[in-house]
């Protein structure tokens, strides 16, 4: 639980610093991102992927623009087993995501939500269980808003589930808080 209020307190000192520019943000651009952030359980998670947006797709909803991207990434996810040592596995994974922000989409602030598939190296443990499966589904809502001369800066907050959806049990699921930095390239 401490993970999580330094994530918060580092996130909420973050989101304060960019309220720079509103200009409107420039057309999709794939990102390079960097995500850290902890689970239940003392879970920890550190993930580096890229997003590729989906150029030709918009939805006008609300007052706002929804978007979409494909997002792809490799990284590391740490527990403890059934011993309570410390363990590591390998994650990778894709899916899509759909981004709203108002005005439009000339908003620097935006809501997101996703899923996707997810592969790890080892069976992960969670709530004193190892989950049923390697191959899962790793769901998120996120918050995060835009900066800089060409709104390339990105922060958001993602609360994550992985869990195999019941295909196989036991299946006691992950979630995790995390801190995503992105930068369009």
């Amino acid at each position: 639980m401490a993970h999580i209020r330094h994530w918060l307190a580092l996130a909420c000192l973050a989101g304060g610093l960019p309220v720079l520019a509103q200009t409107a943000p420039s057309p999709p651009s794939p990102t390079m991102y960097l995500q850290a952030g902890a689970g239940e359980d003392s879970s920890q998670a550190l993930v580096l992927g890229v997003t590729l947006p989906w150029k030709s797709w918009s939805w006008p909803l609300g007052g706002g623009l929804v978007r979409g991207h494909w997002d792809l990434y490799a990284g590391a996810w740490s527990g403890r087993d059934l011993a309570q040592d410390r363990f590591h596995t390998a994650v990778i994974g894709a899916g899509p995501s759909l981004r709203w922000r108002g005005r439009q989409g000339a908003s620097p602030w935006f809501l997101e939500v996703g899923t996707g598939l997810m592969v790890s190296h080892k069976h992960f443990y969670a709530s004193d269980e190892r989950m049923a499966t390697r191959w899962n589904f790793a769901s998120h809502l996120g918050l995060g808003m835009n900066w800089g001369p060409r709104q390339e800066h990105e922060l958001s907050l993602r609360l994550q589930h992985a869990s195999n959806a019941g295909a196989k049990e036991p299946n006691p699921g992950v979630n995790f808080l995390l801190l995503r930095y992105a930068h369009a390239f």
